[in-house]
Order: C-alpha cells, then structure tokens, then sequence
C-alpha cells in the first residue's frame, strides 16, 4: 500500500473519507509542516517515502522541474479543485494507495482525476 502525505490545502473531507476507507494519510497540520515553503514540504514527504497530494498548482511545476534536474521525490499526485470533485479524489486517491507501492511513484507525477 503506498502512504500518502496531504498538503495544506487538501479538503478535510477526503481526508476524512479515505481514512474510513483504511488509507494512511499524514497531513501537514498533523506533521507540524503547515509553514513549510514547497520543496521543503515535498522533501518532508518524500523522506519517510509518502507521496505528497496537494491543490496547488505550485508543486507540479516544482515536482516538474525536480525531474527534469534529477532531484529526488517520492511522487506527487495534484488535482485542481475545478476538475476533480472531492469523490473523485476519495476514489482516484484510495486506487491509487491499495493498488501500487511507493516504489512505483519515485519522481513521477499525476494529476487527478484519473483517466
């Protein structure tokens, strides 16, 4: 099961949500990292192996540009809160964290919702 780290701005409700559903999720309210600039928020998650999700726009350009200079990270999964509703991402997010391993995640990316 891969574990998941949530930034900031993630909705409570699919925090809550995929808990029940058996996902281990660490928020940055809960890591003590709410006023972490970016990269050190993304290495944060990266360390104990947790991908990072988040809404905002800034890491994927961050997580983009860490591939392109081979800067390591976990992964990262982002969703604009405009194109992906909150059971979306319950179900994107809960797919994604029963079916692959954290190995599987190291410098890529995704975008929710999925295709």
């Amino acid at each position: 099961m891969t574990r998941l780290y949530f930034d900031v701005h993630v909705s409570s409700a699919i925090t809550h949500q995929l808990r029940r559903r058996g996902v281990d999720i660490l928020t940055a309210q809960e890591d003590g990292a709410r006023e972490l600039a970016d990269p050190a928020l993304l290495k944060r998650a990266s360390a104990p192996g947790r991908i990072l999700f988040t809404h905002d726009i800034r890491f994927k350009a961050l997580a983009d540009q860490w591939q392109q200079t081979g800067e390591p990270f976990a992964g990262l999964i982002f969703a604009h809160r405009l194109y992906a509703s909150i059971g979306q991402c319950v179900r994107d997010l809960e797919l994604i964290a029963k079916a692959t391993d954290a190995a599987d995640w190291i410098g890529k990316t995704e975008r929710l919702p999925l295709q």
